[in-house]
Order: structure tokens, then sequence, then C-alpha cells
């Protein structure tokens, strides 16, 4: 089955039917908007509570939001996309025992999203890590580059404790208890995806990934900060986020729109390729511990609140719904009131 990885493909010069998306479902590459009015927060700053409402006001109007000065050595970001790109470009022969299309698996290497339940492939390979806790995980990581493990596993450390401060700074700006979020998420997971996109024949027929929310709480993405291909959805056009040298892009995902009742959204994204230049991000997710109750604090539902929007569930309950459908599918929308 490693067969079916794009970077064990070569170069192709047509885009294999399988990857080629309905006419109204294509990308339309010229439509997409490049808005420099993306919030940048510089989490540097000595003014907390400007910090506090920056924050507030990203996961408000966009949804998304990049930081700068955020605690994360740049010397571990370049490491980090050094060793990934290693990664990808092993023998095919070397990549293969990583292999597998199940989604329960702890690590795993695979392609596009789901191939178990897509009609149409995206454009994409990726190396799915669990990174909490690292001594449980690590041993099985791959061995090959030989930097690897020694190269991830302190970016998972910095980036783990950068999600807990602005954890911090959203529950502050909810007008919450600095620690809300990071208490009742209880022992939460850290989980990671190392995309691949390769160079590609035909970018206007397909995607690297289509347009989706992430399932966690809270993603940190590291970006080529040469080549662009995330886009974002707002007001009804899809806008480019231009790669800032040094930040890393913060997205609300639906677990945390679900506990803040509907007053930050996790904001519909996606990923697009081209035909110069391959692409590599770093996709860090946290995530609630598994048995962990979402449900909006008190606070935030009735009197001067809303109603809440959506029913109690487990994050576990969320999980396994979230990989049995198509990535295109909102999933929190099964979990309405």
């Amino acid at each position: 089955m490693a067969s079916q990885l794009l970077s064990a493909a070569g170069n192709l010069v047509s885009l294999p039917e399988k990857y080629v998306r309905p006419e109204s479902q294509r990308p339309r590459l010229h439509d997409v908007i490049n808005d420099t009015n993306i919030p940048i927060i510089d989490l540097g700053s000595p003014d907390k509570q400007q910090i506090v409402a920056q924050v507030a006001d990203a996961c408000r109007s966009f949804g998304f939001f990049q930081v700068v000065n955020h605690g994360v050595a740049v010397d571990s970001m370049q490491k980090m996309m050094g060793v990934a790109s290693e990664f990808f470009h092993l023998p095919p022969e070397e990549k293969a025992k990583y292999y597998s299309d199940d989604p329960t698996k702890k690590m795993r290497l695979s392609t596009s999203f789901n191939i178990r339940k897509e009609s149409v492939r995206n454009w994409r390979d990726y190396l799915r890590l669990h990174c909490y806790p690292l001594e449980e995980f690590v041993p099985g990581w791959p061995s090959n580059p030989a930097s690897f493990k020694e190269v991830v596993s302190p970016y998972c450390r910095e980036v783990r404790r950068l999600g807990f401060r602005l954890l911090g700074a959203i529950s502050l700006s909810l007008e919450l208890e600095e620690d809300y979020l990071e208490k009742m998420l209880g022992e939460q997971e850290q989980h990671m995806a190392v995309n691949y996109y390769p160079t590609c024949p035909d970018p206007e027929l397909t995607y690297g990934l289509p347009a989706h929310t992430d399932p966690n709480v809270l993603t940190i993405l590291l970006q080529d900060p040469n080549v662009a291909g995330l886009q974002i959805l707002k007001d009804g056009r899809w806008i480019a986020v231009r790669p800032l040298p040094n930040a890393l892009v913060v997205n609300v995902a639906d677990q945390l729109q679900a506990l803040s009742n509907g007053r930050y959204m996790s904001v519909r994204h996606r990923a697009v390729v081209n035909s110069d230049k391959e692409r590599i991000s770093v996709a860090s997710f946290l995530c609630p511990g598994n048995g962990v109750v979402i449900s909006p604090p008190e606070k935030l539902v009735g009197g001067d609140g809303c109603p809440a929007m959506y029913r109690s569930y487990t994050y576990d309950e969320y999980y396994v719904k979230f990989w049995s459908r198509a990535l295109d599918e909102h999933c929190l929308d099964f979990f309405k009131r």
C-alpha cells in the first residue's frame, strides 16, 4: 500500500484521475484574496491585557492569527522543517516501513486524508505522530533520519508550552479564570501531522487538503516561510495566509467553538498546491483528554449568554465521528442541539 504515496511516485507530468475534483469543487485560485489584515500578535509584548484583547478579537473575527515572539526557538523550527524534508525524501522502501491507512494507529505515514472514505484523493502525504506523553511514543517514531527523534521531541515540548500559554489568554478573553481551559481539558493529548505537498501538475484541479475545520481545541502550524498554501474562508471569500518569517499560525478548532458556545469560530481552511515548489508544513494539535466531557461553562450559557449550541459529548465520541466521515463535512454539526 505504500505505493500509494505521492512522495514515492516521482514527478508526474499529468494529474491522475483519482485526484481530479469535479468542476464545482475546484479551488478557483484566481478568486483568492491576498489579505494582509490577518492578525499578527506579538506575544513578547509586556502588555498582557493588550495580548488578551488581540486574541479575543482574532478568535472572533478570523478564527486564525499568527504569533511572533512566541517562545519556540527559531533554531528548533528550522530543524523541524529540515528533518521533515529529509524524511519525505527518503527512499520509498524506507518510508514503506511506516505506511498505514488505519486512523487508529498512533504513528503512521499515509496519503490524502482518509483513503478508506474518499472518492477523490488529496495531493498530500503526511506523517502522523502522537506526541504526549513523549516517553510513551518517541520509541516508536522513525529512526531515519538519524536525528528525527532528537529534533522533533524538543519542538513538541516547546509547542505544548506555547499552546498552554495561548489557552490561558483565550480563557481570560472569555472572562474565565486563566487556567480554566487547561484544567477542564484534562490530561491533554498532543498530535502532530507533518504534511508534504509535492509539486503538482495541475493545481487548479485538486487540493492538498480541501476545506475543513480541525477536530481538536487549538492548532499551531509551522509553515514553510517561502511557499504559501494555507487559505482561510472569511465572509464567503478565500484568503491566502502569507507566511511570516519565524511566526506560527494559530487556529481555533472545533472543541473551542463548542466550549465558547459559538463565540469563537472554528473557521474552514484549506491547503492548495502549486506546480513550482513542494511545500512542507507541521501542524500540532492540542486535544482534550479522551474522556473529557465537552460542555461550555455556565458563565457562557443562559442568563446573558446564549442557550447551549451543542449537546454535551466526550472528545472520544467526537474523534470517532470525525474519522468516520469525509473531511469536508463539518463534524460539529452532528452535535448540534
